[in-house]
């Protein structure tokens, strides 16, 4: 399922995409992904995006947070976690330092 994410935020040109294992370092997914898109518009067609091709998959989020305009939008999965920001807003967060001690599995530039 992270993969399909991953695969579906690179389809809408979602900016430096990076999927990591979380399952030594963190007790509530498996896999986290973390994007970004440069504008209101490409975040919203991101989050379309993956929603659309996961519940292809049989999967559907337990909770959406966050909102396209506040600049972040998180999507839980359960095993998955989906975090796509604006890029002010993922400088603010940095949560690829928070979690730099998972394993990287995927970077899209």
């Amino acid at each position: 399922m992270a993969r399909k994410a991953v695969e579906a935020a690179s389809d809408r040109q979602a900016i430096d995409i990076v999927m990591l294992d979380g399952r030594q370092v963190c007790s509530f997914a498996d896999y986290l992904v973390i994007c970004s898109g440069d504008t209101r518009r490409q975040i919203e067609a991101i989050r379309d995006e993956i929603d659309r091709v996961l519940k292809g998959e049989g999967a559907s989020y337990r909770r959406c947070e966050g909102a396209v305009d506040s600049g972040w939008v998180l999507l839980d999965f359960g095993g998955v976690i989906v975090h796509i920001f604006a890029p002010v807003e993922r400088e603010f967060y940095q949560l690829d330092r928070l979690w730099s001690r998972a394993i990287p599995v995927v970077r899209i530039q």
